[in-house]
């Protein structure tokens, strides 16, 4: 039995939620988010939370139940409070800036990098070594910033490049002579 999917998603103040069928939409403060679940999984709107119970006992319905919960709730939290990703830039000369709508990045390459935002994201940069990823998809949210973080990865000798907040880089001793 799944502790997670037998739990249900409260909807809170300021938030609608609809469900028709297999698809539900959340409209909140910060946008409206749509999942559609797949046919394993039952979806219900109640006393202002969602429930989602399996269609049958077989491994993919007890699958997709826990899953099709955890993303209903990312809907919820995501017009709500929104998803944020931070980045950290390593390494001398590494630097980043925002112009507009293109993240320009100072990476050691003999070019600058630009790269679009996509839409439905915004990337500021309060430090020069810094980048802050925000949206209120967490799917989108996370591809950008591993986009971003995929120009120059930190490496693991000096420990040079894009790195997320708090993430821990294995080092490596370098030769000895």
């Amino acid at each position: 039995m799944s502790r997670i999917g037998k739990k249900p998603v409260p909807v809170p103040a300021g938030v609608t939620a609809n469900v028709s069928g297999q698809t539900v939409e959340v409209k909140g403060p910060k946008g409206t988010l749509v999942f559609t679940a797949t046919d394993d999984v039952t979806i219900t709107l109640a006393d202002g939370s969602v429930s989602v119970a399996p269609r049958g006992t077989s491994k993919r319905a007890r699958q997709q139940w826990g899953m099709s919960r955890s993303m209903i709730e990312n809907l919820v939290t995501g017009v709500t409070k929104g998803f944020k990703k931070e980045l950290e830039i390593q390494g001398v000369g590494y630097r980043a800036a925002i112009q507009g709508n293109v993240l320009k990045l100072s990476l050691g390459y003999s070019h600058e990098v630009n790269f679009d935002v996509p839409k439905g994201v915004t990337v500021t940069t309060p430090k020069q070594t810094e980048i802050v990823v925000e949206g209120i998809d967490p799917q989108l949210v996370g591809q950008v910033a591993a986009n971003i973080r995929e120009w120059r990865g930190p490496e693991p000798y000096k420990g040079k490049g894009i790195r997320y907040k708090g993430e821990f880089i294995f080092r490596k001793e370098g030769k000895k002579k």
